[in-house]
């Protein structure tokens, strides 16, 4: 089972961009950029994060989410509620070197406490 990974922001164009600039070092992992509102506001919405990890465990994926600021972290709080926590889990980290370090990590194999401890290193920059 190969890894995903869901970039969560209040803004659609940084999750995007997270999401772009990963993807040039990280080809074969899939994404799911989370930003922004139901309505392109900034801000965090529980359905666009939860509508992208489902659609990545439909695809057989494990997925680990990164969050850009508090309450982005809090909205996939609520979301790991309604998902199964040996399928998806939260990776604490700076956003865009955290998002780097997991991608890397899963393009080589590497299994979802891999992705997420990669993630999560970063947070030492």
């Amino acid at each position: 089972m190969t890894v995903a990974l869901v970039i969560v922001s209040h803004s659609v164009k940084l999750a995007e961009g997270v999401v772009e600039l990963a993807t040039q070092m990280a080809r074969d992992v899939q994404f799911r950029a989370a930003g922004g509102t139901e309505d392109g506001d900034i801000g965090t919405s529980f359905d666009k994060v939860y509508a992208a990890v489902e659609e990545l465990l439909g695809g057989g994926h494990e997925v680990a989410v990164l969050t850009d600021l508090g309450s982005a972290t809090m909205t996939v709080e609520a979301v790991l509620e309604m998902v199964d926590p040996d399928r998806v889990r939260f990776a604490p980290g700076p956003l865009v070197e955290g998002a780097i370090a997991a991608a890397v990590t899963a393009q080589v194999g590497g299994d979802l406490a891999a992705v997420v401890e990669a993630a999560a290193a970063r947070d030492a920059f």
